[in-house]
């Protein structure tokens, strides 16, 4: 090996590998820091490329489950609203019963119908309070929404292609209900008349409950998918991204003693020139 003071391969080698493992260091530090082996493009650019693409699947399946969860609040309100509602018909409906008695009094009968009148006055009131985030479902002359749409999904990477939405209608109490009973119990035949009435709105009470239970239970469910997914989703970015900690911890224990051990190299080999004065003495 001929000796020069000029060029030091021995300190240009040891300083490339002290390089290298600095880098190492600084990667791995990296990682424990942000928790993300694949940060950056620079780290992996397909494994990158393909975990955006996820994270923006992730966003619109946020965009679906807050769609999904105004749908639900619209529609509990409303079935809470119908619910008191068909009570009070029930109510109204013992009401009617009553002042149809042949030996009821006059007064008794007036009485009755005051009852049975505020009943209904009840009735408007619960069906134009009957609103969630300026939709009602229950009240066809509402001057907001009438009707509400929910996202179901989107086209998103995992293999979901739907863009359809969940469909909740309005149930028209207005006319339904108050406009089906916008008369009075004053006299017996009036009362007898009302009976009928009510049997036939109870009957469509019951049938807009049951349609937007089967709604709400529906929402639920996709609101249930829809959270699953999202877990599915970050799952597989966090597969693709994420930093092994355990093996970064251990990897960073080896690289700080083998920068340790470069450190050492490079001042050894940073010394090998001076033997060369040894041989002008």
């Amino acid at each position: 090996m001929a000796f020069s003071v000029n060029t030091n391969a021995g300190a240009m080698a040891a300083l490339q590998s002290l390089n290298a493992t600095n880098k190492g260091m600084n990667q791995v530090q990296s990682r424990i820091n942000t928790g993300l082996a694949v940060a950056s493009t620079k780290d992996d650019s397909s494994k990158y490329t393909v975990a955006q693409t996820l994270r923006g699947d992730l966003g619109g399946l946020g965009a679906v489950t807050s769609s999904l969860n105004n749908a639900k609040s619209v529609t509990d309100t409303a079935i809470a609203g119908a619910e008191q509602i068909s009570d009070i018909l029930n109510q109204m409906k013992s009401k009617a019963y009553e002042a149809a008695d042949a030996g009821l009094e006059a007064d008794s009968r007036t009485a009755i119908d005051k009852d049975f009148t505020a009943l209904k006055e009840q009735i408007t009131t619960i069906i134009k309070s009957s609103e969630f985030n300026n939709t009602n479902l229950l009240d066809e002359d509402f001057t907001g929404t009438t009707t509400v749409a929910a996202l179901q999904s989107l086209t998103i990477t995992t293999g979901a292609d739907v863009t359809d939405s969940l469909n909740v209608a309005n149930q028209g109490f207005t006319a339904k209900v108050t406009d089906a009973i916008d008369t009075t119990i004053a006299s017996q035949t009036d009362a007898e008349t009302m009976v009928g009435k009510l049997d036939d709105v109870i009957k469509d009470v019951n049938t807009s409950l049951s349609d937007m239970g089967a709604a709400s239970r529906k929402i639920e469910g996709q609101l249930s998918f829809t959270s699953k997914l999202s877990d599915v989703v970050e799952t597989g970015i966090g597969n693709l991204v994420d930093a092994d900690l355990a093996k970064e911890s251990a990897k960073l224990q080896a690289l700080q003693v083998q920068q340790q051990l470069g450190v050492q190299a490079l001042s050894i080999a940073n010394q090998a020139p001076q033997t060369i004065l040894s041989l002008f003495r």
